[in-house]
């Protein structure tokens, strides 16, 4: 299987499954920013999303003008935000925890939206 549908169905399911996740339990985001204030919490979430990050852009770093941008966008986004956590956590941690203050609700739909257009791309469900 293609690197590109491969990807596509793992974070289609996996921002669907995250939306779902975080709209039944809204109290589940405030427990990962607690969480974020320790240490060993923390680095290993940071170490996660650098693993994470790297192993997508690795795989997958194709900068055209498709649905395959995003797959990019979302490995690189991973990677920048373990890298801040792991250097500056404490501004970092203040940041996402404004920018989820702010937009959650915008957030949230971002995450269907773009699982739902991933798996469309992978499935073919609507003709594009």
């Amino acid at each position: 299987m293609e690197s590109s549908m491969f990807l596509a169905k793992f974070w289609g399911w996996y921002l669907i499954i995250f939306f779902f996740i975080l709209s039944l339990n809204p109290k589940r985001i405030k427990q990962i920013f607690n969480d974020l204030n320790d240490e060993k919490f923390l680095i290993i979430t940071a170490f996660v999303a650098i693993i994470v990050g790297l192993v997508n852009i690795l795989f997958h770093n194709i900068w055209e003008l498709s649905w395959k941008i995003i797959i990019t966008l979302i490995g690189w986004t991973s990677l920048f935000i373990g890298l801040l956590l792991f250097i500056f956590p404490k501004r970092t941690i203040a940041g996402l925890q404004l920018i989820n203050i702010k937009l959650v609700q915008v957030i949230y739909m971002l995450l269907f939206f773009t699982g739902l257009f991933l798996l469309n791309a992978a499935y073919g469900i609507v003709p594009q």
